[in-house]
């Protein structure tokens, strides 16, 4: 090898070496400059996780703690304590409960209590059946003229049949022509156009 080559390789070696240097003293320069902010970030992460690690872990427990409540209910449907706690641990649980019961007690006064659930379906469901016990022909207008009303149908043929039970077959039957063909009642409202609202 040529004294040349080896000032050659050891120009190359020192190059190195400073750009090695170079990125270490800019690298210090970054950290001394940004150090309160970098160890904000860390920190602001750190307490990220713990917080979200503690909720995850609180929640699971409110859960378990749900479920055991409703499951002592299940047991004793009287005790009013297990309800407080449970209306506590989940709202929208608790009105299931309740609507469960107003269910089997066949109360439209129990229903209509949960015509403002945050549960959208028992708050749906508690409209219909309330207008249904009732057998209130407003409360079920109003309810089948929801958009998303889920016994949309159901509600149309229930006023349709108590229109008939009045005497009132063209409203019964205007009521039915609004049930489209497609629905899951379409055979029920057939066979009432057919046999029932001549």
């Amino acid at each position: 090898m040529s004294l040349k080559e080896n000032i050659e390789m050891v120009k190359d070696e020192l190059n190195s070496e400073e750009k090695f240097f170079e990125k270490a003293v800019i690298t210090e320069r970054f950290v001394k400059k940004y150090k309160k902010p970098l160890i904000g970030t860390v920190v602001a992460i750190v307490l990220i996780v713990v917080a979200n690690l503690t909720y995850e872990a609180s929640e699971q427990n409110r859960i378990e703690s749900a479920n055991e409540t409703l499951a002592e209910l299940q047991k004793n449907p009287k005790d009013e304590l297990a309800l407080a706690r449970l209306e506590s641990l989940s709202p929208q649980l608790h009105d299931v409960w309740l609507y469960s019961q107003a269910i089997a007690q066949e109360s439209a006064a129990e229903l209509e209590k949960l015509k403002n659930s945050k549960a959208l379906i028992v708050n749906d469901t508690a409209q219909y059946e309330a207008a249904e016990y009732k057998e209130d022909l407003a409360a079920l207008a109003a309810y089948s003229g929801k958009q998303n009303a889920i016994y949309k149908d159901l509600a149309m043929v229930m006023s349709a049949i108590l229109l008939m039970q009045e005497g009132k077959i063209d409203e019964a039957h205007n009521k039915l022509s609004m049930i489209s063909a497609n629905s899951s009642m379409a055979q029920v409202t057939s066979a009432l156009m057919h046999y029932g609202v001549k």
